[in-house]
């Protein structure tokens, strides 16, 4: 089965064609590496406007069929960040650990890592994750959380995903034997 996997960019500027979006292929080109499972991409760059995001993410899950969205952006404090607003509006339950560990993961390089309110939930059969905005940032958020995400994704019941080994272990519980 065929993972599809969102990223949804939330950048005002970017959106009006200010500047090129960085951090949407940066998303793509790191799952690439990992991800050795068919997938398919579904990629939009929007402004950071609560009511739209909402929008986005559910039509991503629920008509486009995403078990996994990633969001780049948004996630400050300043008062047009509100993509965890949004996330937390359409999810029927709040991962905090996720956020929790990229916040931890970010002090390593750079003190205000603890203005970011980066979360994620489950919504249906999907996971949304909030990504910082910044391209340097999304490998140094995704390498420290993505190995929960795909036995997450199986827990609710989405596609299988399986990674390259040598280059992205993620973790799945040993299945017992039957005899």
């Amino acid at each position: 089965m065929k993972i599809k996997i969102g990223i949804l960019t939330l950048s005002d500027r970017a959106s009006e064609g200010a500047y090129e979006d960085k951090s949407g292929p940066a998303i793509k080109a790191v799952l690439d590496e990992w991800i050795t499972s068919e997938r398919e991409y579904i990629y939009e760059v929007i402004p950071d406007e609560f009511e739209l995001i909402k929008e986005r993410l559910i039509n991503m899950v629920d008509n486009l069929g995403c078990n996994l969205v990633l969001t780049t952006g948004g996630t400050g404090p300043a008062v047009r960040d509100v993509t965890p607003e949004a996330t937390e509006a359409v999810c029927e339950k709040m991962m905090p650990g996720f956020g929790e560990l990229m916040r931890a993961a970010s002090l390593k390089f750079v003190p205000t890592a603890i203005l970011s309110r980066q979360t994620a939930g489950i919504r249906g059969r999907a996971l949304i994750v909030n990504l910082p905005g910044q391209p340097k940032a999304i490998r140094e958020c995704l390498e420290p959380i993505f190995p929960s995400i795909p036995y997450c994704i199986d827990l609710i019941e989405g596609a299988y995903i399986e990674t390259d080994e040598n280059v992205m272990k993620v973790f799945r519980p040993k299945q017992k034997k039957i005899s």
